[in-house]
């Protein structure tokens, strides 16, 4: 099977979905330090929360995370865009310990690691695998008889004389 090299703008996607999502749970982390501990028992914290500026600008990097893997998951394999979320922590780490000041032990250095040697063995492979057709399919059983999608926007009359032809 041949590998079809990835656009630039795939790329891009990509690497939204690897920086988008540890960004945002940074944010996030960052503006829940800064308020006092939040009980489900209690929601009206929680709502008080979801307005203060760094959860604000979490939500929408977490909102341009799944807009961007939502685009990745439309062109590529599960099992190759799933990967690309993991290199985020890896991402994660490094603004943990750097912006937020948080101490990362020897095991979780090295757990990182594992997982993003891991992923370089995923993303060696194909971004879409080619998949044999499904006996007994709609797409199988469509015969030329059958009005396909595009004419359903004709009017019967257009439609009747293509026929006739």
């Amino acid at each position: 099977m041949a590998h079809q090299r990835l656009l630039l703008r795939q790329y891009i996607i990509l690497g939204l979905v690897a920086i988008c999502a540890p960004l945002g749970d940074s944010c996030l982390s960052r503006g829940m330090t800064s308020l006092p501990a939040i009980s489900l028992a209690h929601p009206t914290t929680l709502i008080a929360a979801v307005f203060t500026p760094w959860i604000v600008i979490g939500i929408v990097l977490l909102i341009g995370f799944f807009a961007s893997y939502l685009t990745a998951l439309s062109w590529a394999d599960l099992t190759y865009v799933l990967p690309a979320t993991a290199f985020g922590n890896v991402i994660v780490a490094l603004l943990a310990r750097c912006w937020l000041h948080e101490p990362i032990s020897l095991q979780r250095w090295a757990g990182i690691v594992l997982i993003t040697v891991g992923v370089g063995f995923v993303a060696q492979g194909p971004s879409l695998t080619e998949r044999p057709a499904i006996e007994g399919s709609r797409m199988e059983r469509l015969t030329p008889e059958e009005p396909s999608l595009a004419n359903a926007a004709k009017p019967a009359v257009q439609i009747a004389e293509e026929q006739a032809q």
